[in-house]
């Protein structure tokens, strides 16, 4: 206690002559600490501040439908920010404000967190953290890196991962309770957006996803979530722009991502980093949209690492963390009090918010240790001289017996004697409506975004064009054989091949899924059926077009039947490519690995093919059991070759002929039988769809392992507990 009492009056003697009142200057953006025990004043930046108590009272009718609050106006300032609104006209005394109440209380009590392996010291992310949030109101929860704020966010909202262990209770409106489908809305720090669609596009397919009822109602909720986020000027703009029109800046995008789960118009929102990546002004304008939407009585908590003294001003309560424990919980201004009192009181011209994370970052030690050995142009850095771990000792020693922490005592038990009204689920959209949306909202992706299929479409007709006239000219005699049995493996190879270029565009699309399935608007049988049944006709539109182009240049067997059997062989072969490029994308969310992987295993089944050895000729332990029985190009390029082949015959000299199987033999392996061309493309339809088994199977249970999907979490431990 010796060495923190030192610590103290050490800093607290450092920073006197900024703080006192007798020595600072008047300044145009300052914050006044509150006297012990006084109610939330408004933050103002005058130099000269003077302004009246403010006496709010606060009931609750019964039942909670409504909140009816008697207040008395407090005198003009020139910001009304931390009130929670814009300058209004004073209201007359002891007027009553009626606003339907859309948020729940929620309440953590000797909340803890544990993850195997997270930290090196403790597995304890976060330590008996306990709080509030209340309808209304905005609950900021603010801390270092790694001090567990986003691991705080999570476990209230039910989103940790397996490896993560919850103990404490939450309440939910005064109940022990899970937050059902649609009464909550999670925002995570990077959210997927789909740059092809409008804003308004965006918003009203997740309305469509999510929503169940009449196409009207959910246009109504669109534009109220498009008007709660100010984003009415950016409604019917491209969210990722074009060549002619740059799309959404990071701080649009980021109200977009929020607009999407305001669509289900939630009781609590919760959001990770609301700021996370954006400039001041896009900073400010954020936390005061945010703002409106809390005083429609939304219940909103957030995590913060960082912000200006406008945006500071804004918060109703802060949750401050450092390294899992809880240094304060209070009201904002009541956070600058327990500093001062703790001998840390925030110098004049520096942010609260700046200073808190000055006192309590750890990682500020490494650059007083570095700064020891030299000075600045002003001497001594003396602004930087406090020892980290006493500061955090010593605000937590505070803390713990402070007015606040007694109040907050106070307010968990008032918040949990009593239940409250039971949140209950909205309804879900059913399966084959959300398969329809998606096929629907992919075809429209697939149509705008000319990377997607467009540019494929085009590099599948320049090979076609090369190869066919390559390989034109080559006549029906039995010296052609061997041209022709190349010209058909460089096709089927190097179309193949040529799959890589949907790479990127299937990583959007699992980025998409990954975000979607955190929500709940989707799952992976719906994602994949949806992308399924979007992508047939621009692979029809691929097949037909290159198969003409290659077919009559290299001059193959001049009949419909065989025609139409190239083109649906073909056809299967982008499926299964398909599949595979879901399936290596799935495992490597990576855009290097997956290209890297994705032309090993072309390559790989390319030499087991069957055409540069013949199939029976291959080594056996690897090559031919089972690489070549996996490789799709040897089913493909054996039908195709059955299909040219089969039924037919070369002339040898002028009285001996040998069939098409015959003239065959030494160039590859094909089926004598007239049917085997249909098992080979049953092979085909079997191995794509493996392929989409298989990636459903890998987004069920391998992607979503990085995800933090909702769950029974909450349900489930508490009842533990409580046993």
């Amino acid at each position: 206690m010796e060495e923190i009492q030192s610590q103290s009056d050490h800093y607290r003697s450092s920073s006197s002559s900024a703080s006192s009142p007798a020595s600072r200057v008047p300044s145009s953006n300052f914050f006044y600490l509150r006297k012990p025990g006084a109610l939330r004043q408004p933050i103002s930046f005058e130099d000269s501040p003077d302004w009246d108590d403010t006496d709010i009272e606060v009931r609750v009718d019964e039942g909670g439908d409504s909140i009816n609050a008697a207040t008395t106006p407090a005198s003009p300032s020139l910001s009304k920010i931390n009130s929670g609104s814009l300058p209004s006209p004073p209201l007359p005394e002891g007027a009553v404000i009626t606003r339907k109440m859309a948020g729940a209380s929620i309440a953590w009590k000797d909340l803890t967190v544990t993850i195997k392996g997270k930290r090196k010291y403790s597995d304890k992310v976060v330590k008996s953290s306990n709080g509030y949030a209340l309808p209304g109101t905005m609950t900021v929860i603010m801390g270092p890196a790694k001090s567990g704020k986003s691991t705080l966010l999570r476990a209230l909202a039910g989103r940790l991962p397996d490896s993560a262990r919850m103990y404490g209770e939450v309440f939910v409106n005064g109940t022990k309770m899970c937050m059902p489908y649609g009464s909550y809305g999670f925002v995570d720090r990077e959210t997927t957006l789909i740059g092809t669609l409008t804003v308004r596009e965006f918003l009203y397919y997740s309305a469509l996803l999510q929503l169940p009822g009449f196409l009207c109602q959910k246009r109504s909720v669109v534009e109220d979530a498009i008007d709660s986020m100010s984003l009415g000027d950016y409604a019917n703009k491209l969210i990722g722009g074009h060549c002619y029109m740059k799309g959404l800046r990071s701080g649009e995008r980021r109200r977009v991502s929020i607009a999407r789960e305001l669509v289900m118009r939630p009781h609590i929102l919760f959001i990770d980093e609301p700021l996370y990546r954006l400039d001041s002004v896009s900073a400010l304008l954020m936390m005061v949209t945010l703002k409106k939407l809390a005083s429609t009585g939304c219940t909103l908590i957030f995590t913060i690492y960082q912000s200006s003294t406008e945006v500071f001003g804004l918060f109703d309560r802060i949750c401050l963390l450092s390294n899992g424990n809880t240094l304060f919980f209070g009201e904002t201004l009541a956070c600058l009090q327990h500093f001062s009192n703790a001998g840390f009181p925030c110098p004049i011209m520096q942010s609260p918010s700046d200073h808190f994370l000055r006192a309590i970052n750890t990682e500020f030690d490494r650059i007083i240790a570095m700064c020891k050995s030299w000075q600045d142009d002003h001497g001594d850095l003396s602004a930087v001289n406090m020892d980290t771990a006493v500061a955090i000792r010593t605000l937590e020693a505070t803390y713990k017996s402070s007015a606040d922490a007694a109040a907050l005592e106070t307010m968990l038990v008032k918040l949990t004697e009593r239940e409250g009204p039971s949140l209950k689920s909205k309804g879900m959209v059913g399966n084959l409506t959300r398969v329809a949306v998606l096929t629907w909202r992919s075809l429209l992706i697939m149509s705008r975004e000319w990377k997607y299929y467009w540019l494929r479409l085009i590099l599948y007709m320049l090979l076609a064009l090369c190869i066919g006239t390559v390989f034109s000219g080559l006549g029906h005699t039995l010296s052609s054989v061997v041209a022709r049995v190349a010209a058909i493996f460089v096709f089927v190879s190097f179309t193949s091949l040529l799959s890589i270029a949907g790479v990127p565009a299937q990583l959007k699309e699992i980025k998409i899924y990954t975000c979607e399935e955190s929500n709940q608007h989707s799952g992976a049988f719906i994602f994949l059926l949806g992308q399924l049944f979007a992508s047939i006709p621009f692979l029809f539109l691929i097949s037909i077009s290159s198969s003409l182009v290659f077919y009559f240049l290299v001059g193959l067997r001049d009949e419909f039947s065989m025609l139409m059997y190239f083109v649906l062989n073909f056809f299967t072969c982008l499926l299964v490519n398909e599949g595979l490029v879901l399936t290596v994308t799935s495992i490597w969310q990576d855009i290097f690995w997956s290209i890297l992987i994705f032309v090993s295993i072309q390559v790989i089944m390319m030499l087991s093919a069957g055409f540069l050895r013949i199939r029976s000729a291959l080594p056996g332990p690897i090559w031919m059991y089972p690489i070549s029985y996996i490789a799709f190009h040897t089913y493909s390029i054996q039908g195709l070759l059955e299909n040219e082949y089969i039924e037919t015959s070369f002339a040898v000299g002028q009285v001996r002929t040998i069939s098409g199987n015959q003239a065959l033999q030494n160039v590859y392996d094909i089926s004598t039988d007239s049917n085997s061309k249909w098992r080979n493309l049953l092979v085909l339809f079997a191995m794509a769809v493996v392929y989409r088994v298989l990636v459903f199977v890998l987004l069920k249970f391998y992607a979503r392992k990085n995800l933090s999907v909702p769950k029974l979490f909450l349900c489930n431990q508490n009842t533990k507990n409580s046993r």
